[in-house]
């Protein structure tokens, strides 16, 4: 099992739905919670894409001199990018962060954001766009000099001078719950993403993408995105998921709703429906809970519970084949903290902390130093 954080690249707060709490994100607010969770021994993180976002490139790239083993989850975007620009930009991050780039192939699911960018392609049409330029991305990062032309996509003689540090590429994720997508998991992609839903539905899914894959003559592995609250005891993750949707009312869950609708994402679809704007029927599952998605688009579900409950749902996941939990919680720096230490302990992974220096174990010192009189200090030079 492997675990990944996130990089909140568009913003973050102490609630839901609210200006109030918000946090601005800069460099400097991104680069402590790089390191904190490279020092954490979390394996990468994702850093989202879209135009409420900044660049995910750039601000990766920023982020490789102050981290060490950290891995960088960054997003493709097929029809956005030309694919043979795309694998020079791949194999040079990888170049130069020593071999840590994993690539996020996102196709898009809200045509209106793809239009402010230039793309009117439909639905089924982007995937096979999207197999076009991993076609080309793939073989050109491989070594190969590639001319192709297909529906979408022409090139003659494209190719990489520089390799990648991985071989053949950067390994390849990608989520998608349409058909059309599951075809293009099957013929291309390393690891298969689903977003948060009851494990029965997320098997499913899994079994689907397996079966395409193995009728390819390949496997896939599997990763699960989800957001994360987790305390002490369940009755104070509760209470914490309450208030992380506190400022939350009802006309910000129907302007939701609205832009939801507009979407052509049968992953945002199935999101949705798991709550269906409703916030009394929150808990889908036991301890999976569906209240982030009441205003977020994407991933809209999150693991709650104490740290007992929260592991033995991951561990019911990853029963199913899910190797890498991707995992976001609200503050980010905190909530990195907070997982790791309460979580990491019961998961199959390896922990990279240790502990150096004083541990704060006894109170004696402060309470000797406290102790003594003005006049017995020995002087401060």
């Amino acid at each position: 099992m492997e675990v990944f954080w996130f990089i909140p690249t568009h913003g973050d707060g102490r609630y839901l739905g609210s200006s109030e709490g918000a946090r601005a994100v800069d460099a400097a607010y991104m680069r402590q919670i790089a390191q904190a969770v490279d020092r954490l021994g979390y394996s990468g993180v994702l850093l989202p894409t879209g135009s409420s976002c900044e660049d995910a490139w750039v601000a990766a790239s920023s982020l490789i001199p102050v981290t060490e083993k950290l891995k960088f989850l960054v997003a493709l975007r097929p029809g956005l990018m030309s694919p043979t620009l795309s694998a020079r930009m791949a194999a040079t991050f990888d170049r130069i962060s020593g071999g840590r780039l994993l690539v996020n192939v996102v196709t898009g699911g809200d045509p209106v954001e793809l239009a402010s960018d230039g793309l009117f392609l439909g639905h089924d049409e982007r995937y096979d766009l999207t197999s076009e330029f991993l076609d080309i991305w793939r073989r050109e990062l491989a070594g190969e000099t590639v001319d192709f032309d297909g529906k979408h996509l022409k090139v003659e003689g494209g190719k990489v001078l520089y390799p990648p540090v991985q071989k053949p590429y950067p390994p390849l994720y990608f989520g998608g719950s349409s058909p059309a997508a599951q075809e293009v998991a099957a013929d291309h992609i390393d690891v298969y993403l689903t977003w948060g839903e009851p494990p029965q539905e997320v098997a499913e899914k899994l079994d689907q993408v397996r079966r395409l894959a193995a009728e390819r003559g390949r496997t896939v592995r599997f990763g699960i995105r989800l957001h994360v609250i987790v305390r002490e005891t369940s009755e104070e993750a509760w209470r914490e998921a309450d208030r992380l949707i506190s400022k939350v009312d009802d006309s910000a869950i129907a302007a939701a709703k609205k832009v939801f609708a507009r979407y052509d994402s049968v992953g945002q679809q199935r999101m949705t429906n798991l709550h269906g704007g409703d916030r009394s029927q929150l808990e889908i599952y036991p301890n999976l809970w569906a209240g982030v998605g009441l205003v977020r688009g994407g991933a809209g579900t999150a693991l709650v519970g104490n740290p007992a409950e929260v592991s033995a749902l991951m561990r019911e996941y990853a029963n199913l084949g899910i190797e890498t939990f991707i995992l976001s919680g609200y503050p980010h720096l905190e909530e990195a903290y907070q997982f790791a230490e309460l979580v990491f302990p019961l998961l199959p992974i390896r922990q990279t902390l240790q502990a150096e220096g004083p541990t704060s174990t006894s109170p004696f010192g402060e309470l000797i130093a406290n102790s003594i009189k003005p006049s017995e200090r020995a002087p401060v030079s």
